[in-house]
């Protein structure tokens, strides 16, 4: 089977330490958890910035740039893809100050979504606006999906020349809005890509070990790991999670269907480094 892509998430916008003790918060713990990580093995490390005093979700070049600087020091090919998430912020001007720190990568929601107890609002406008910003600054999408809607619109911007290839694209199932993780609905979801997609599959949630455990053994491009998605390591919620733990053990699952991880020099050479930067 081909190289597995490992996008390794470890904070996103809602886990705090009253959630669990192993979710790393400020700039130094998140740069030391991406380093331990990074020496196991990884391809992508999608990030999330949050104020170290209240834990909050932080929007701010300044605090994403210390995050950025302290990984690049110890992992210098790593693709790095930044959050532009609008769950806490609206305003474009708050969530593309990111971008001009010119980062491999950046995220990118193909729709606005309803979560549990809260909701993220991606509208038109904000899409093209993002996209336009991206493409002034070398930086490629991380194309957020989280039902057959938001891939067929992606697919509507790549007709219309917005979204530029290479594309990659997260696949979220579990979210209880929208696409869940029955192998049923995530077949369809795979299908609706465009042909020769490069794509990972991410399981929100109790549903993450079984959405990751199938694209492992069906050959799927990669998987996106982390506590942002769960913080829990079994389904019974018995067992707080860190981060290391989820990637050996994604590790074990990989070596078991014989997929070694692919390096972040082998994917950034597929055009996914910023070449602005």
């Amino acid at each position: 089977m081909s190289k597995l892509i490992l996008n390794f998430a470890p904070t996103g916008m809602k886990p705090t330490k009253d959630w669990t003790p192993h979710v790393p918060i400020t700039p130094n713990e998140i740069i030391e958890q991406v380093h331990e990580i990074y020496d196991l093995g990884i391809t992508i490390v999608h990030l999330h910035a949050r104020d170290s005093e209240t834990g909050k979700p932080d929007y701010k070049a300044s605090t994403y740039e210390k995050i950025v600087t302290g990984v690049k020091k110890h992992c210098r090919d790593i693709v790095i893809s930044l959050s532009t998430s609008g769950r806490c912020y609206s305003e474009f001007e708050k969530r593309s100050e990111v971008l001009e720190l010119k980062p491999d990568m950046a995220s990118l929601t193909m729709s606005s979504l309803n979560y549990l107890h809260d909701s993220a609002l991606n509208t038109p406008d904000m899409i093209h606006r993002l996209t336009d910003k991206m493409n002034e600054m070398g930086v490629h999408p991380e194309l957020e999906c989280f039902e057959s809607g938001m891939i067929n619109y992606a697919k509507y911007l790549i007709n219309k020349n917005i979204l530029k290839s290479p594309l990659y694209w997260n696949l979220l199932f579990g979210n209880i809005f929208t696409a869940q993780p029955d192998m049923a609905t995530v077949g369809l979801a795979i299908r609706d890509l465009p042909q020769d997609s490069i794509y990972a599959l991410a399981g929100l949630g109790a549903s993450q070990l079984k959405v990751s455990t199938y694209a492992i053994a069906s050959g799927a491009p990669g998987v996106r790991i982390g506590i942002e998605d769960n913080v829990y390591f079994d389904s019974n919620k018995t067992v707080f999670a860190t981060n290391l733990m989820m990637i050996k053990r994604i590790h074990q699952i990989a070596e078991i269907f014989e997929r070694e991880i692919m390096k972040p020099s082998e994917f950034g050479a597929m055009g996914f480094y910023n070449s602005k930067r």
